[in-house]
């Protein structure tokens, strides 16, 4: 027996395919990974960070975060440091010319979402954000229960 897709599963599977596509354009657009794009961002926008808050953040292993590092620091755009409040911790920051690509970084970010947005009216945006945040609100209902 066929079961035919419901409207929910319309709405999520066209949501998830969304969000899935939309994780990977970007960096695709500037021809870097996706975890090499948040790193600088994350670095550009928090300014000198720890391994472990940047694993915690980026959601991936503290050794992907140490060859990130390192592969940056190679390339002259993040620097490395012990932490002089406990040396048990690196901490990362941004080099000048690593802050000047991740400003670059940052502006085509800008303006890729805003041909993403194209044709897209402010109230349909609005529309948008509403379904989403309710369903997140929804989920969370659900949660606690």
């Amino acid at each position: 027996m066929v079961r035919e897709e419901t409207p929910e599963d319309t709405f999520f599977r066209e949501l998830g395919g969304a969000c899935a596509e939309l994780r990977q354009a970007f960096p695709r657009h500037v021809g870097m990974s996706p975890h090499r794009v948040q790193l600088l961002v994350r670095l550009w926008r928090d300014g000198e960070t720890s391994h472990s808050d940047l694993r915690r953040t980026l959601g991936i292993d503290g050794a992907s975060v140490t060859r990130l590092v390192k592969a940056f620091e190679a390339e002259g755009l993040v620097g490395r440091r012990l932490d002089p409040a406990d040396n048990r911790y690196t901490l990362a920051a941004l080099t000048p010319d690593g802050e000047r690509v991740a400003a670059d970084l940052e502006r085509s970010h800008q303006a890729y979402q805003e041909r993403l947005l194209d044709g897209v009216t402010a109230q349909q945006q609005e529309i948008v954000l509403g379904v989403l945040r309710r369903v997140r609100a929804n989920m969370i209902e659900q949660e606690s229960r």
